[in-house]
């Protein structure tokens, strides 16, 4: 009985701990939903507000880039972008998802496949580089831009049938084309900004990028993406628990771009990009006497520049292609033919990247070389119709023979034989040592001066910095194909290696390291191994004219805000100067007027008007072993620069001494055999130094205006010239 009721007991205590801990737990329970609600009921509530607050990114207006008087170059247009929203896509399930994007994609004319890539993260496994998102995650993802209005129609007015789809506008690249100018290896393009991009510019703090933002990939479009890009803003959107847009909830302003006035003169431009497309035309129509065939002619170049600050008036290069197919992304048929080499590599802007044998367009600079070592301007030597040099006739341009001249006929006639002469000096005195790589070479010494061999520093990316053969090059080419060639001497010769390769293979091996005699006569005429580009030629040519002042050119003048400020200038830098006296200078100058008037391009000047507008010029064609001869042309005024080339063109004044002409007519306004002021490309004669003029709202003032302001500016030049007594 006891034991009944002692169990009883503890029965009982059980049941009260229980009790009690069933009690302190409900006591717990309502003291933290007091808390919850009660307390911290704002701050929770205001939490979940901000969760159903997402932010979007809003794009800036990339800055326009003009001409020097205000032209567009490239400028915006808006036009229809269809997105996805993902968000919301997932919320419809895969198969309705795949039911969507197959009706998205039969609509807009883009493959489902397509579609679905461009919805994948960068970085995800199965992503694309360069068609993959990089964006936000919130951010709905284009996967087609350019849309008809009649497809944006029907997806804003049926949006049942298209859930998760937006329908929006947005700015665009365009490229207004002043004169019909094209100007695409200049001006460069865009495509959207990379994975690794995107992650250095958080690692920087950069807020102008974003993974939805595009870069600037070459040309001036890359150089000056930093002033161009803008400041992106950003929109905050109320959304529901589906996700679905229920309103704005906020925004931060975008910045526009800054305004990029460039020194081309879209009038200039119009006229060199055509003469140099005409040009080449017409050379593939021309018989090649030598070969028997019409010129191959497959690329060209021209560069016009201001003598006095290297300033780049007007830059072409043939094959060129439209910056329009960059816009809104370039597909991968189109991508494949601007790097293809049978299109002709269009991609590759001829006149900063292509480097070609100079010919003797490199003669003025072998003669100044030779006049401040050592000859003097009363030195005559023969200009026979060849040279013997060990077992090579070396030979003039048709075996032309013309006496006892100077280095001013030299010039005008331009003769081989005079230089191979004063090469072959040079080696015989210095350098027949042909192991000895540092020995004196005067001519080599003067191509560096004039800075051949290396960049010109132009303000635009991935310029060539051409070669200088000289011994230094020789014995480093040496070094590193003596195995590959050294390979081939030591295997008996077999049906895939024609006997000339297989001989200079031989040779090759055994002393390809040697500087002789023959390196030499072809290096003073720019033949052999030397290669430059148009810019670097027309660069040297302009330190001819101003009197000895190496410039980096530039295509930038000033950036310009969105308000019309202007906040940075770009004024001429020089960055060498030529150690060459006066006296020489002199005497080369008017060796090129003879040049002109005389020699070699005299023919194509016939009634232009020299005592108006004297033209200093060196025409060449350099021969290029397997391939037909390229064309040059190098000349300069007291105020412009105008170099033009066409590769496998044929002789130089021949193929490209009508378009030259035809360009200095255009910038000094000859009409039949007058110049006339009124009638210049550039008012004034010189382009105008100031800034295009703006109005108070930051636009650019309408042309009337413009010309009032630039004819002032040019009576005033004007005036000066004529107190020259030019």
């Amino acid at each position: 009985m006891a034991a009944t009721v002692e169990g009883s007991r503890r029965s009982r205590l059980r049941l009260v701990v229980i009790q009690a801990l069933v009690f302190s737990l409900f006591a717990t329970l309502l003291g933290r939903l007091y808390f919850i609600q009660v307390v911290s009921g704002e701050q929770y509530t205001a939490q979940a507000a901000s969760q159903s607050v997402r932010e979007v990114v809003v794009q800036p207006e990339r800055g326009l880039i003009v001409d020097d008087v205000g032209r567009p170059l490239v400028a915006n247009r808006t036009t229809w972008v269809v997105s996805v929203d993902r968000t919301l896509l997932e919320k419809l399930g895969e198969h309705q998802a795949e039911r969507l994007i197959a009706r998205l994609a039969k609509v807009v004319d883009v493959r489902p496949a397509v579609i679905r890539r461009k919805l994948v993260n960068c970085g995800q496994e199965g992503s694309v580089p360069g068609v993959c998102w990089n964006g936000s995650p919130y951010q709905p993802v284009p996967v087609d831009t350019d849309v008809d209005q009649q497809v944006v129609l029907r997806i804003l007015e049926q949006p049942e049938d298209f859930p998760a789809v937006v329908a929006e506008q947005q700015s665009v690249r365009s490229y207004p084309s002043p004169y019909g100018v094209n100007l695409a290896h200049v001006l460069g393009y865009l495509s959207p900004v990379t994975e690794d991009e995107f992650d250095q510019a958080r690692e920087d703090d950069d807020p102008s990028l974003n993974g939805a933002s595009v870069v600037g990939r070459a040309g001036v479009e890359k150089q000056y993406d930093a002033w161009l890009r803008g400041m992106p803003g950003y929109k905050r959107v109320a959304v529901d628990s589906m996700g679905r847009v229920r309103g704005d909830d906020g925004e931060v302003q975008a910045e526009p771009g800054h305004t990029l006035v460039t020194s081309i003169d879209a009038k200039v431009q119009s006229v060199v990009e055509r003469q140099l497309a005409d040009t080449i035309a017409t050379a593939r129509r021309t018989h090649d006497k030598v070969t028997g065939r019409n010129y191959v002619a497959d690329s060209g170049a021209a560069v016009v520049l201001e003598a006095d600050t290297g300033r780049v008036v007007a830059m072409a290069s043939q094959p060129t292609y439209d910056p329009e197919v960059w816009v809104g992304g370039i597909g991968k048929k189109q991508l494949a033919r601007l790097y293809s080499e049978k299109a002709g590599t269009p991609l590759l802007g001829r006149a900063t990247q292509g480097q070609f044998a100079p010919g003797s367009t490199w003669k003025p600079f072998m003669a100044t070389g030779a006049l401040t070592n050592g000859y003097g301007l009363d030195t005559r030597l023969n200009c026979s119709s060849s040279l013997q040099v060990g077992n090579r006739a070396f030979k003039n341009y048709e075996s032309g023979a013309h006496g006892s001249i100077g280095f001013d006929r030299a010039l005008e006639v331009s003769c081989n034989t005079f230089f191979y002469r004063v090469g072959l000096d040079y080696w015989q005195r210095f350098g027949s040592d042909v192991a000895d790589v540092k020995a004196k070479d005067p001519l080599v010494a003067e191509a560096k001066e004039f800075g051949f061999g290396s960049e010109s520093g132009i303000d635009l990316p991935g310029e060539a910095a051409g070669r200088i053969a000289d011994r230094t090059w020789k014995r480093s080419y040496y070094e590193s194909m003596k195995d590959y060639y050294c390979g081939i001497s030591r295997k008996p010769q077999d049906a895939d290696t024609s006997d000339f390769v297989y001989t200079f293979a031989r040779e090759f091996c055994v002393e390809g390291f040697a500087y002789r005699a023959g390196d030499a006569v072809n290096f003073a005429i720019g033949q052999g191994d030397t290669i430059a580009t148009p810019l670097q030629v027309a660069r040297a040519y302009a330190a001819l004219a101003n009197g000895g002042t190496l410039y980096a050119p530039r295509v930038a003048k000033a950036v310009v805000d969105p308000a019309g400020a202007v906040v940075r200038t770009f004024k001429p830098k020089k960055v060498g100067r030529v150690d060459v006296p006066k006296r020489v200078l002199s005497y080369i100058d008017e060796a090129l007027k003879g040049v002109s008037t005389r020699g070699t391009m005299a023919w194509r000047l016939g009634g232009f008007p020299l005592d108006q507008v004297q033209i200093r010029a060196k025409t060449g064609s350099a021969e290029v072993y397997g391939k037909q001869s390229t064309s040059w042309v190098a000349s300069y005024t007291e105020d412009y620069v105008v170099v033009m080339m066409v590769s496998q063109g044929g002789t130089g004044s021949g193929t490209v001494g009508p378009a030259v002409r035809a360009i200095y007519e255009t910038l000094y306004g000859v009409r039949g055999d007058r110049a006339d002021p009124a009638k210049a490309a550039i008012v004034g004669v010189t382009p105008p130094r100031g800034l295009p003029v703006f109005a108070q709202d930051g636009s650019i003032l309408p042309p009337a205006a413009q010309r009032a302001g630039e004819e002032k500016a040019g009576q005033r030049k004007a005036g000066q010239r004529k107190g020259r007594g030019r």
